[in-house]
């Protein structure tokens, strides 16, 4: 128990303030990847719940590591009219904890770097923590795994600011080929983001 609390603290503090996704949208990540090979798919995102962002997501990897790139556009309403802004981001999830008797959840570190170009220019670095477990629904195929992800984004260019969020999410797996995943940010970085990915 003291082990993992030792992780769960030194890994909050290194990313107290962390961000959510490489691309600054409130789109999250379970602590563990779905796929054995791959998977793609795409999100769309209400950053303030005001504009829309679309993006295409593909992520691969072995054992507890994984790499994933996404990239969109960002559709900005405002007093002027409307903005777009091009988001790309790639990230990396790697298992720091697995869930025990003295501890319930499974844990992932996850960073991130991307870009956004357009209405706003800036360079994005993030790191994020995210503790959950995986619940299956008896008699089905279907089951969920329930998340929580701190997370710090350092922005470099317009923004130029230091942001923090909370990420609560939930991957829902419909079948053995596809999950629908929700997640709604809190803090600094707002919104839900709802994503749909087929899985191999």
């Amino acid at each position: 128990m003291r082990t993992a609390v030792a992780i769960i603290i030194a890994s909050v503090v290194s990313v107290s303030g962390a961000a959510a996704q490489a691309t600054g949208f409130p789109s999250f990540n379970a602590p563990y990847r779905a796929f054995s090979d791959h998977e793609a798919g795409f999100a769309v995102s209400f950053p303030g719940l005001d504009d829309v962002a679309v993006e295409g997501l593909y992520r691969f990897g072995r054992g507890k590591f994984d790499i994933g790139f996404r990239g969109g556009v960002w559709f900005i309403d405002n007093a002027a009219g409307s903005d777009e802004i091009v988001a790309l981001g790639v990230e990396a999830r790697q298992r720091i904890l697995t869930h025990s008797d003295d501890f319930p959840a499974d844990g992932a570190l996850i960073i991130g770097a991307g870009i956004q170009v357009g209405a706003i220019d800036n360079f994005i670095s993030s790191i994020g923590v995210s503790f959950g477990r995986r619940v299956n629904i008896e008699d089905s195929d279907i089951s969920i795994i329930p998340y929580v992800q701190p997370n710090l984004w350092w922005f470099i260019g317009d923004t130029d600011d230091v942001l923090f969020s909370l990420g609560l999410g939930a991957d829902f797996r419909l079948s053995p080929r596809f999950d629908l995943r929700v997640s709604v940010g809190v803090g600094d970085i707002d919104g839900l983001s709802v994503g749909a990915v087929w899985i191999r």
